[in-house]
């Protein structure tokens, strides 16, 4: 039947029904749907299953992220995106950002919106008002989104041009979604999403209605500069959370809950590992005495590895003239985040800037001499102090900072070694995940470039194609699980991202190890091949363990402040019972320290309960109690931090052996 139509429509376009155009839809499990043209993607859900169309957040068409009132217009492959979805997660949370916003406009109608998005454990809102929001306030706006909830407010989106939005906005007196319309260009369609009393300026996409937003939790008040810029006005940001069951949103808060004792930012200033001081500035910490020998463990810790694989260690300036950085490309393309001593602007005096990276400094070594193949691979590493010009709103702790110390490293090798090479570097960087026990807590970025935002890089689509193919072939012979990240790579080259999460599920990346192709030949770098020809080598940037303030950091969070003993500041404390017992105390402790152990005493005039109870705060590995019987007997009584830890007695070379072998395995507990 219909057959009469094919020499017009042909067999791969439209299947024509009863005078309604009919289309093929790819579902996820590769099965073939018909489906009348123009339906959305919330009525082919319903059409699918009435389970799946309740649960529905958003959709994917064609492999995109859409909103569930998308139409299918054609044939396409088509995916339901729910809650367990990471765009549905997002969209669920989006929607309870703008039931917040609603209820916020009902009890407090002058306050001022502004922006409203989800972010990766949950939501947030800006608003503009005289006051903060209190603990007490935040009661009667979670009061009021549940009124909401209750309503099952259908959400409807509309577009505007930007002319009637600016118009709009300009009436209700909304300056920040005034500003916001203004921005985007001329002649775009800005849609918009009304639930009843309540319209939004929103890119979406949004869940059909506001009954599905079943348990939600408000977290916190704080303020945020309007767009991340100090120098405009201070705006108060409500966070908050969502899940579609209560008992998912209580999982949730003891988790936030267990975070919080965790948090570095807190843990770190109780154990007296870092502080931050006004007048130094933001995104500026002080290592303190405990934080700065655990630095130094790990900087050595990291050196000694990379000497053993054949790295080189390299020390160059923490500046460089503007000249060095215009030709490596870091003034055009990274200027905003440098710190520079001058004007920039002025070519008649001299300007200079802190390094933002090392690789133009350590290239500077390579050029020192003339190259043969014969040289490569030749590896650089340097613990490198760099300066970013972070924003104020991105600083966090020791996780995000302007000045900090790297494990930075730079390679130069021919095409044939460049996958070996890769694949060592990589190892390096995994030796050190599981010998500090991060390695299961990470997951792998394939960071490439965006074709659509060529300003951002340099080179062609030919050479980003080339070092891209190479890059994912490495990647996929390695059998790397990744994923891919569009835009999130170097301006110069594509980059494997070892990515990690804080406590809070706030991901950053920890190592990277990027391929590049431009800036040999940028600085002249050659070296003389077999065949007697000048050619550029590949160039390998890595980072072994990556920023050390970062990776203290997650290590605190990691382990509660609870460092395995390699690792620990102080990893002997000792606690003589009284006086009399400090000469067999401070005997003993030089015999620790002449192996090589961190160890303190205890020697306040205090009860030995007092002493082990302070002992465990400080989350020291070992305590050895002293008291008449181990003067008498030259043995100690050992006890390791946690409520259960007592090991009994143990003669002094014993224990020695048993730290010392704890110690150099870098055994973990």
């Amino acid at each position: 039947m219909y057959t009469w139509l094919r020499p017009y429509f042909g067999d791969e376009a439209y299947f024509f029904i009863g005078g309604i155009f009919m289309i093929k839809v790819t579902l996820k499990d590769n099965t073939v749907k018909e489906f009348k043209e123009g339906i959305t993607a919330y009525e082919a859900a319903k059409e699918i299953s009435p389970g799946l169309a309740r649960n529905a957040c958003a959709a994917r068409i064609n492999g995109k992220n859409a909103d569930l009132r998308d139409t299918l217009d054609g044939d396409c492959t088509l995916e339901i995106l729910t809650f367990e979805d990471d765009y549905g997660r997002r969209t669920f949370r989006h929607t309870a950002s703008h039931i917040m916003a609603q209820a916020v406009k009902r009890l407090y109608p002058d306050a001022k919106l502004a922006i409203g998005p989800a972010v990766d454990d949950g939501f947030y809102y800006d608003f503009d008002l005289e006051t903060k929001f209190t603990p007490d306030d935040l009661v009667k706006i979670e009061a009021e989104m549940k009124k909401i909830v209750k309503e099952d407010i259908k959400l409807e989106r509309l577009f505007k041009s930007r002319e009637d939005a600016v118009k709009y906005f300009e009436e209700k007196d909304e300056p920040y979604k005034t500003e916001l319309a203004s921005d985007i260009p001329e002649g775009e369609d800005i849609s918009f999403y009304t639930q009843g009393d309540f319209t939004d300026l929103c890119a979406g996409a949004h869940l059909m209605s506001t009954g599905m937003v079943k348990a939600f939790k408000l977290t916190s008040a704080t303020g945020a500069y309007w767009r991340g810029d100090s120098s405009k006005k201070m705006l108060c940001r409500v966070y908050g959370t969502a899940f579609p069951k209560a008992s998912a949103l209580e999982e949730h808060l003891n988790m936030l809950e267990e975070a919080k004792k965790r948090d570095h930012n807190k843990l770190g200033r109780e154990l007296e590992l870092f502080t931050t001081v006004d007048v130094i500035g933001q995104g500026l910490p002080i290592m303190l005495p405990k934080g700065a020998k655990i630095i130094q463990i790990l900087q050595r810790f990291v050196e000694d590895e990379e000497a053993r694989r054949g790295w080189q260690l390299t020390k160059t300036p923490y500046m460089a003239k503007r000249e060095l950085y215009k030709l490596s490309g870091h003034w055009d393309h990274y200027l905003d985040g440098m710190f520079v001593l001058g004007d920039p602007n002025d070519e008649t005096k001299e300007c200079f800037a802190l390094r933002p990276m090392t690789c133009p400094f350590q290239y500077q070594a390579y050029l020192n001499r003339a190259r043969s193949y014969r040289d490569l691979p030749l590896r650089y590493d340097e613990t490198s102090t760099l300066f970013r010009n972070e924003d104020s709103g991105e600083m966090h702790g020791l996780i995000r900072v302007r000045q900090f110390t790297i494990s930075e490293g730079h390679l130069m090798c021919t095409p044939e070694q460049l996958e070996q090479e890769f694949k060592g570097c990589l190892e390096l960087a995994i030796y050190m995940l599981k010998t500090l026990g991060l390695y299961e807590d990470v997951s792998y970025r394939f960071s490439q470039w965006d074709p659509n935002n060529r300003e951002k890089y340099i080179g062609t689509p030919e050479q980003w194609d080339e070092a891209q193919g190479i890059m994912g072939k490495i990647l996929d012979h390695l059998e790397i699980p990744y994923t891919i990240g569009i835009d999130e790579a170097a301006f110069y080259g594509p980059k494997l991202d070892i990515q990690i999460k804080n406590v809070y599920g706030k991901e950053d990346t920890l190592i990277t190890i990027q391929i590049d192709q431009m800036l040999a030949e940028k600085f002249g770098m050659e070296y003389v091949d077999r065949d007697g020809q000048k050619k550029n080598p590949y160039i390998i940037h890595r980072t072994s363990l990556g920023c050390y303030e970062r990776t203290l950091a997650l290590l605190i969070e990691k382990y509660a402040g609870a460092f395995p003993l390699w690792l620990a500041p102080v990893q002997i404390k000792m606690l003589p019972i009284a006086d009399r017992h400090l000469d067999y105390a401070y005997e003993v402790k030089k015999q620790l320290e002449q192996q090589g152990l961190r160890v303190e005493i205890d020697d306040r005039n205090e009860k030995i309960g007092y002493k082990i109870r302070e002992a465990r705060l400080q989350k020291v590995p070992y305590m050895l109690v002293i008291g008449d019987s181990e003067v008498e007997n030259r043995t100690l009584s050992v006890r390791e931090r946690g409520e259960n830890g007592d090991l009994g007695t143990m003669s002094i070379e014993d224990f020695i052996s048993r730290a010392v072998d704890e110690d150099k395995n870098k055994v973990r507990k």
